[in-house]
């Protein structure tokens, strides 16, 4: 069997520490050698074998090995099955490009899989190595979720202060890329508010369960979902504050693009009658009245300006100048 399916395997001594395996010690891996947390990438062929050798229910298998999820919790007769989602740290990447993950939770063990790395998984591995880190599997599901969420608030963070930034630009400047540049934070803040809000009702059906939760994973997973609401909520404030400034920019780039046609519109109401009396004496017909007179053209000239500033005044006594 192909061991490169295999991302991690830690075995947990029950007392805040683990020891990671190697590919061939996680394949002879026994119960009773302590609690495994065996971490795949469902992408890759080997995962169903693995998968397989650990007797896994069909439906726990196929749930694992699903390519496309959205955050939800299903607690079962043996454990727990639940989705979640984390914020791709990746650089380079979005992150509102969230990573998911598909965790089996039962008292005996943990099996995951996941195809991109998270930030949240390493850093629960670096501290179960330093023996620092939950002491059985259920610890370890709260001390994720919970690592998953800081990860969020961090980026949630980043979203806001964008957004006051472009409020304050769009006071001062008309731009259209400002625009865009809004409009583009604005889908961040859907795209994570599409996962955010299931993954807040994991939680809740978690906490719901009579699973084997202990009062203190309870209250952590309860302190947890408080902060996923707010983050719900402060990325509802967002969205709504970067659509105000938004339709102000846009507001004002109307009324910069109306005044700049007013302006077309008056010089092109003086000078239509003006340049009609031009082109009407400009044709070369014999009989014009004073062609020949030198006086004709200075009079001509009088003439357009009267009726210029008569159409100035007219323009004025109807407020539109």
């Amino acid at each position: 069997m192909d061991t490169s399916a295999l991302v991690h395997a830690v075995v947990l001594d029950g007392a805040g520490g683990g020891r990671r395996l190697t590919p061939e010690e996680a394949a002879a891996w026994r119960p009773d050698q302590g609690l495994l947390w065996l971490h795949l990438d469902y992408t890759h062929p080997d995962t169903a074998i693995w998968l397989e050798r650990l007797a896994l229910p069909a439906l726990v298998s196929d749930a694992l090995l699903a390519q496309e999820t959205r955050p939800r919790a299903m607690p079962l007769r043996d454990g727990a099955l639940v989705y979640l989602r984390g914020v791709n740290l990746t650089p380079g990447a979005q992150p509102e490009d969230m990573i998911a993950i598909r965790l089996w939770v039962t008292p005996g063990g943990i099996v995951s899989t996941q195809r991109r790395p998270l930030g949240s998984v390493r850093d629960l591995i670096d501290d179960l190595e330093q023996g620092n880190g939950p002491a059985d599997s259920w610890g370890l599901l709260v001390d994720l979720i919970d690592r998953l969420t800081w990860y969020m608030e961090d980026v949630v963070d980043q979203v806001e202060d964008q957004i006051a930034s472009y409020e304050e630009a769009a006071m001062t400047r008309q731009s259209r890329r400002l625009r865009n540049d809004i409009a583009r934070v604005r889908r961040r803040v859907s795209v994570l508010r599409r996962y955010l809000a299931p993954q807040r009702d994991a939680l809740a059906r978690l906490l719901d369960s009579s699973g084997p939760l202990a009062d203190a994973e309870r209250a952590r997973l309860r302190e947890v979902m408080e902060r996923l609401q707010r983050l719900l909520e402060d990325l509802d404030a967002a969205r709504e504050h970067a659509s105000i400034a938004q339709e102000d920019l846009a507001n004002r780039l109307a009324d910069e693009l109306n005044r700049r046609m007013y302006v077309l519109a008056i010089a092109s109401v003086i000078f239509l009658p003006l340049t009609f009396l031009t082109g009407l004496l400009g044709v070369n017909l014999e009989g014009i009245p004073e062609a020949e007179s030198r006086l004709a053209f200075p009079v001509f000239v009088l003439m357009l300006v009267g009726v210029g500033a008569a159409i100035v005044i007219v323009l004025r006594r109807r407020g539109w100048l």
